[in-house]
């Protein structure tokens, strides 16, 4: 019975992985990376639309990011859109695409952006325990409803602590890895 309570909370332990997934690739390392750009939106036809949407994004070099639209008429909104991010980039448009030449990173740069993943980081955990503690609140009303034991709904707890240690292992693996990428020069 409680196993079933732990798998319905799943879902929100994985969507909190995945939006630390999501978070930590707009997080700039060494090199230029689509994710910075590929989800700031643009009004496009009265409709805000990503900018993976509308134009091609490439990385025609370590440092640099190629956004062209596929409708010459966005260029404009594109580049607006990306000036008001601040992503730390000069910014050039060029008729056809706007280009975004990011400069070297720094010690001081790279150690802002630990502390920015250590900030989504923790998003993560929050979200974790989150899920946690409903789960647990769930167990503890099928006990008090009569549908479980004491018993069981200890073993449920010792259970979902199982799965969350699981989740904060692979939020820490996660982090690890994407540090070490910003700190490597």
């Amino acid at each position: 019975m409680y196993n079933d309570i732990i798998e319905l909370h799943k879902d929100s332990m994985d969507n909190a992985i995945a939006h630390l997934e999501k978070e930590s690739k707009k997080l700039r390392t060494g090199r230029a990376n689509p994710a910075l750009v590929e989800d700031l939106e643009i009004d496009n036809y009265g409709a805000l639309t990503p900018i993976k949407q509308i134009a091609n994004i490439s990385v025609p070099e370590a440092r640099q990011l190629l956004v062209q639209p596929w409708d010459k008429s966005n260029l404009e909104a594109v580049e607006q859109v990306i000036k008001d991010a601040d992503l730390g980039a000069n910014i050039s448009n060029d008729g056809i695409a706007v280009r975004l030449t990011f400069p070297p990173m720094t010690e001081e740069n790279r150690v802002d952006l630990v502390k920015i993943l250590g900030t989504k980081t923790e998003e993560a955990r929050i979200g974790v325990r989150t899920a946690r503690e409903e789960a647990w609140k769930e167990i503890q009303a099928e006990e008090k409803n009569g549908n479980i034991s004491e018993d069981e709904k200890f073993a449920g707890k010792d259970a979902l602590q199982e799965v969350v240690d699981e989740y904060n292992k692979k939020i820490e693996e996660m982090k690890k890895k994407k540090e070490e990428e910003i700190m490597t020069i």
